[in-house]
């Protein structure tokens, strides 16, 4: 192994620790237009407060999400109504899941703090590519950590305190899917 080889791996590892330092993505890219699996990865709690609760807004232009449910967290699926209705399946759908919240049902479901665990749902991505952003908010046994800052001004991600999980929305590869 030479060392242009290591340099990808060591740059991973030296990142590592900061992917941990907010909640983020498993994938990071995706096509717009297309089914796309949502698991944020939560990988600490508030200083030493376990997580209780995990609240994900879905961003506008996404559409159709659900959640996956979690052994021992409850579900709450909030709707509203949509500004213009889609068609799916050959139905007209005119409200859409804006916010999914898993609440831990004991402290003995509690997600500790040393320990990780994702939170998944699956939705459709805007038709549009560019940059969106998922705000999420961790409410702990003691505390809570709001992850919803987004870039502005061209300030760089890495500049914010508490960002919001981003995703990169491709350009459709094109030729027309099954479309949910």
């Amino acid at each position: 192994m030479n060392h242009r080889s290591l340099a990808p791996l060591l740059a991973a590892l030296v990142a590592a620790p900061a992917a941990l330092a907010h909640v983020s993505l498993e994938y990071q890219v995706a096509p717009a237009d297309a089914g796309y699996k949502a698991a944020f990865k939560i990988g600490h709690g508030c200083g030493a407060s376990p997580t209780r609760q995990v609240s994900v807004t879905i961003p506008a232009g996404v559409t159709g999400a659900k959640p996956m449910p979690k052994p021992g967290w409850s579900l709450e699926i909030e709707r509203a109504k949509l500004a213009q209705p889609l068609t799916s399946h050959g139905r007209t759908v005119t409200e859409d899941v804006v916010r999914v919240t898993w609440t831990a049902r004991t402290a003995a479901d509690m997600l500790p703090n040393d320990q990780y665990d994702e939170f998944v749902l699956v939705a459709r991505t805007p038709a549009k590519a560019g940059t969106i952003y998922w705000p999420v908010s961790q409410v702990c046994e003691n505390g809570r950590l709001d992850w919803v800052d987004v870039p502005r001004d061209g300030r760089p991600a890495a500049d914010l305190k508490s960002p919001a999980a981003a995703l990169e929305i491709l350009p459709a590869a094109g030729g027309g899917g099954h479309r949910h």
